[in-house]
């Protein structure tokens, strides 16, 4: 099969043969994640192989408690990681600025760069693989249980197995057509014709589908939202923290209109305190 037949058959694979991926296999995968694309040949990531079972067990449970994950035979966290960079320039002898936003997104572009070549790679040879979400929404979980750094962050989670036979029969689902995803020169809004349409196409209701992806992948409680977006605020305020003067100036800012709850759990009380990692100022 072409590498063009091996993307377009590619689906996420949550139930794996019970057998482990060999250690030279294993090896082969992460050199073709290494040749992914990277900023200036820096491979701004490190890889993370989980194999404690109480670590996997934690990782599902923060990850909406998919137990799946705790079961896959390999689980890998990619990080973007800036760390490495700053210290060797730091061994130079040099003088760095601590690293900031830009330098955040560039390592995660190259941690999924990374990912997803050896996504690839894995399905040539029939392994399958998922990525998980939602690993950013327990900071403090994730931090502790990672010894991540400061500059350091979760980029994607990634587990792999071998697919079962009636896992590689399952019917891949149907993407959106080409006209409603690619512009020529600017962006465009879709008319609500056009919207609908994409599911026509697709051979869904709209309504059904919509509204189930609104409350199972979109809109979350106020409690659970105020406690994901201060967990990515955490993230991000490592980042440049001590560079604004502003608190809309902060690349973790979220102005209080958006995040009423979030302002009370980041003060941990009253909404004019700021008794945790807050920036200079007010952070709402």
């Amino acid at each position: 099969m072409s590498t063009i037949d091996e993307l377009l058959e590619r689906k996420s694979i949550r139930i794996f043969e019970h057998k482990p991926i060999p250690d030279d296999i294993k090896a082969q995968l992460l050199e073709c994640a290494f040749a992914a694309p990277t900023c200036g040949t820096q491979m701004l990531y490190s890889i993370i192989e989980v194999e404690d079972p109480v670590t996997k067990a934690r990782l599902a449970k923060i990850c909406q408690n998919q137990q799946f994950i705790a079961r896959a035979p390999w689980l890998l966290v990619f990080l973007a990681d800036s760390r490495r960079w700053y210290d060797c320039y730091e061994l130079a002898g040099l003088d760095p600025r601590p690293p900031t936003i830009l330098d955040m997104l560039l390592s995660y572009e190259d941690a999924c760069y990374a990912a997803q070549n050896m996504v690839v790679a894995a399905q040539s040879i029939g392994i399958g693989s998922c990525y998980i979400g939602l690993i950013h929404s327990d900071h403090d979980e994730v931090v502790k249980m990672l010894d991540l750094d400061q500059y350091v962050i979760p980029a994607a989670v990634l587990i792999l197995g071998y697919t079962t036979p009636r896992q590689q029969r399952r019917r891949k689902p149907a993407r959106f057509d080409s006209r409603f995803l690619v512009f020529k020169d600017k962006y465009r809004r879709l008319s609500d014709e056009e919207l609908k349409e994409m599911f026509v196409l697709r051979e869904q209701d709209f309504d059904k589908v919509v509204r189930r992806i609104f409350r199972t992948k979109y809109q979350i409680g106020p409690e659970d939202g105020a406690a994901v977006l201060g967990s990515v605020g955490k993230y991000i305020y490592g980042y440049g923290a001590n560079q604004v003067t502003r608190p809309e100036d902060h690349p973790g800012y979220i102005p209080r209109a958006y995040r009423p709850e979030l302002a009370a759990l980041l003060s941990g009380g009253d909404d004019d305190d700021c008794d945790v990692d807050c920036p200079p100022g007010d952070l709402r």
